[in-house]
């Protein structure tokens, strides 16, 4: 197995960034597009556990105003092989004193490209 392989990091960093960039302008479409489209795909987070797709998407559609706006820093990607991935990092959002930090596993599925399989979202306590 190739850890990080050059070509599978560069277009995981891309995928990243562009989800970073839609969470930033809320573009649910292509939020909603970044996960596996499955009832298996996972999201946990400091509002809760959503367990699949649906749930996934229903919080995005309806947390107002979407996302609050926020730096991110100390971001590495990991690549196991060309179809596997990690991606994590840390942020600050504004008006939160707590530093928060996020996971997300990708896959590149053959018929979909990279979608997140599972994400964690925190906030530091204390």
């Amino acid at each position: 197995m190739i850890i990080d392989d050059p070509m599978a990091k560069a277009e995981l960093q891309a995928k990243f960034d562009a989800y970073e960039t839609a969470l930033m302008t809320n573009d649910l479409d292509a939020l909603d597009g970044f996960f596996w489209p499955s009832e298996l795909a996972l999201r946990f987070g400091d509002t809760g556990s959503l367990f699949g797709i649906s749930q996934i998407a229903a919080f995005r559609a309806a947390r107002k105003g979407g996302s609050p706006q926020r730096e991110i820093r100390n971001t590495h990607i990991t690549c196991f092989g060309p179809d596997h991935g990690v991606a994590t990092t840390e942020f600050l959002r504004e008006g939160e004193a707590r530093l928060g930090r996020q996971t997300q596993v990708w896959v590149r599925f053959p018929d979909l490209g990279w979608r997140i399989v599972s994400a964690h979202v925190s906030l530091v306590v204390g």
